[in-house]
């Protein structure tokens, strides 16, 4: 019989690209989302899909009764500067909320959990890329909710609950190949679907916040990892704990660096015009050069991303507006 999976947020932009790598890798999924910020058309053919609010301990709980082997948990709020205005809302959704998942696993007997973390919780980076020995320094709310969630899943592995596997992702980009999934996130903070809001018509122009930094071209250089090259990591990772039971953390990105402007560049490219756009001041808190070390995730995983050209990444973009 298949492994089931509940995909805690996975009507959302990663957890919907999860779901649909569960499904072709043959495992059972249950999709449980709000869709406060998914979308209904992104719960695909062969799951199933309970609507329910992880601050919702009954209806979790018996979501987690349905014989579940494992979860993967991406239901959070992850705006950065709202986090730092609002942090009682990301208090409650991402730290209670996530309390709840674990306490409904171990309510239920569920055992593997695959946690969507950040590389948001090491704060201004002392090197790069980053590894996962780099210090934990984090200067934003929201990833303060991811650490404090890596916390409690220490705990709860230490006391013999569960085990677990938190995945820190760098910048996740791009769509499936082939169009299968068609949601698009409500209100980006991201700098690819806010270019494509312009790209589109949807924004009249978009501001790159700082020129001056000691980069290539001056503007902030981030390390960009396919959604789909994401999601397959999940998988393996559930494998590995559902093989194994032994905890793990890891970076999930592709160790190259690639600045704003040249996202905008190749974006130009691909769409065979130009963009609106101009510099702004720029954003406090942000780094120069924010690049990854995922060497451990081939290690412990064998994951090593297939997507690295820039150009074919936003075509998988791009190809949703055709």
């Amino acid at each position: 019989m298949a492994n089931r999976i509940l995909v805690a947020g996975g009507a959302g932009y990663i957890g919907s690209h999860v779901q649909k790598q569960l499904l072709e890798e043959g495992f059972e999924v249950l999709v449980f989302d709000d869709l406060s910020s998914g979308d209904e058309v992104n719960i695909l053919d062969g799951a199933e899909f309970i609507r329910g609010n992880i601050l919702d301990k009954d209806v979790l709980d018996m979501a987690m009764s349905q014989d579940i082997d494992g979860v993967v948990h991406l239901a959070a709020k992850k705006a950065v500067g709202e986090s730092m205005v609002y942090p009682e809302m990301y208090a409650e959704n991402n730290i209670s909320g996530s309390i709840n998942i674990l306490n409904a696993m171990v309510n239920n007997g569920v055992k593997h959990i695959v946690f969507s973390s950040s590389a948001a919780v090491y704060g201004m980076p002392q090197y790069v890329p980053i590894d996962e020995k780099h210090p934990i320094n984090t200067i934003n709310y929201y990833g303060y909710t991811k650490r404090a969630i890596e916390e409690n899943m220490e705990w709860y592995a230490r006391l013999g609950k569960l085990d677990f596997a938190a995945l820190r992702y760098f910048n996740a980009v791009g769509y499936a190949k082939d169009k299968s999934i068609r949601g698009k996130e409500r209100n980006p903070q991201n700098l690819m679907p806010i270019i494509m809001e312009a790209a589109t018509g949807k924004r009249e122009k978009f501001s790159i916040f700082g020129n001056d930094y000691d980069t290539k071209d001056g503007t902030c250089v981030r390390d960009y990892v396919h959604v789909s090259d994401l999601a397959k990591a999940h998988t393996l990772a559930l494998k590995k704990l559902m093989a194994e039971g032994q905890s793990f953390t890891l970076n999930l990105g592709t160790g190259l660096g690639t600045s704003v402007k040249e996202i905008v560049d190749a974006t130009e490219k691909v769409i065979e015009r130009k963009l609106n756009y101009d510099y702004a001041e720029r954003r406090a808190g942000d780094p120069a050069t924010l690049t990854a070390n995922a060497k451990k995730a081939y290690e412990v995983l064998g994951w090593k991303p297939e997507y690295t050209d820039v150009e074919e990444i936003i075509r998988t973009v791009w190809n949703l507006e055709l």
